[in-house]
């Protein structure tokens, strides 16, 4: 990351010297491509999908699974499943509109 960080004026000039993303692509004013920063990351040797794993069993146990399926555009069966793997329980939530 630091490697990275250090190159970022090189990068900024390539894309746009007031880009506010931490890796910025190559159009000015958007981010890198997720499928190239994953490129770069697994050619780093860095396993990403164990992180982003990581991170969404983190957040099905701060937040209700259907909420974060909602939000991340995953299927309630999934974060369901995620939040059992991880240890979680969300028994006393009550899914639904609770907007009536």
């Amino acid at each position: 990351m630091r490697a990275y960080l250090a190159e970022q004026p090189r990068l900024a000039r390539v894309s746009s010297r007031s880009t506010a993303w931490l890796f910025p692509g190559r159009q000015p004013g958007h981010p890198m491509d997720p499928t190239s920063l994953l490129d770069q990351l697994s050619a780093a040797g860095v396993p990403a999908q164990r992180g982003r794993a990581s991170a969404i069993r983190q957040l099905v146990l701060q937040a209700p699974a259907p909420v974060v399926a909602r939000a991340l555009g995953y299927h309630d069966k999934t974060t369901t499943h995620l939040v059992t793997e991880a240890g979680g329980t969300w028994s006393r939530y009550a899914p639904g509109d609770h907007r009536k």
